[in-house]
Formats: C-alpha cells, structure tokens, sequence
C-alpha cells in the first residue's frame, strides 16, 4: 500500500501537518460517490457524453477517447470539477441502467454474468450443480414415439440450459 492512498480504491489519505487536507478530503469522497451503491449509465462507451451530469458514471470502453484517453476499464464519473475516474478492483460490481442488469469486474468487466453455487427462490433450490448426464431413451419391446420425442426434447433443454451434461 502507498502511504498516500488507500489499496483498494485509491482513495487519497490525509496526513498529520498536511497542507490542502479539505482538496484530499474532497477528493475521496468524490470517487466514493462514483462506487457506494454504484451505478453507470452504460458500459463500453469509448466517447466521453457531450453534457453530463453531476453524478452520471460510466465505463470506459477499451478504445477511449477525449477526456478519457487512457483510462479504459476505469469508471469515469462526471463532478462539478470534471471527471474523476476510479480503477476497478476484482468484485465490484454496479449496476448498468442502460442493459437493467448488473456489471462485475474480475480480471475484465463481466456484463451480466452471475456467479453463484446455487439458486434459492422463497427458500426452495432450483438450480444447483450441474447432475450428471441422463441418456436418451432407447430400445425396450413396446415403442412410443411420441413419448421418446417428448422425454428428448426435455433432456435438450435441460443440456442446452446446462442442468445435465
């Protein structure tokens, strides 16, 4: 860690005698506004808006451009005193109003990936790891092809949903 700034975010750090302390002050709550309960307008945008918003965040896209000339991946939010811009940390996760899902960050954004052991509604499970492969149905003395379509269409979607192998 820096002796200036704080690991995770970057946020500037005070320091006993230090002179401009209300600028550095100013300025971590500024990139925190970007990321507590965050929220940008969209992901992926390489052209700074022509009028933003005080609060308006957004994230850089990978060939950025004007004002946001490297800082792709970051965060960049609009203040009263122009952009600030946060570098993603691994598990930050916002929500994107433009796409109505939510975006997190690894080792590159992830655009509505959800990442979970399971999946639990009113306390009933239903998903959970993925079983192991059922065959389809085959041979036996009495045939009902409308059974045997039925039975695999069902196994399709359960592999095409990735529920059996």
């Amino acid at each position: 860690m820096s002796e200036d700034q704080t690991p995770r975010l970057g946020l500037p750090l005070l320091h006993i005698g230090q002179a401009g302390k209300e600028w550095t002050h100013n300025e971590a709550l500024a990139r925190l506004d970007i990321v507590v309960a965050g929220m940008v307008e969209d992901i992926g945008v390489d052209v700074p808006p022509a009028d933003p918003k005080p609060g308006q965040c957004w994230i850089v896209g990978a060939q950025p451009g004007g004002e946001w000339v490297g800082q792709a991946g970051a965060i960049a939010g609009w203040t009263d005193g122009g952009w600030r811009f946060v570098v993603p940390t691994p598990g930050l996760s916002l929500w994107c109003a433009a796409r109505a899902r939510r975006v997190t960050f690894h080792d590159a954004w992830e655009d509505g990936v959800v990442r979970a052991a399971r999946v639990i509604v009113d306390g009933v499970p239903v998903i959970g790891a993925r079983q192991p492969a059922i065959s389809s149905p085959a041979g036996g003395a009495t045939i009902d092809a409308e059974a045997r379509d039925t039975v695999a269409a069902v196994l399709a979607a359960m592999r095409a949903h990735g529920l059996i192998a």
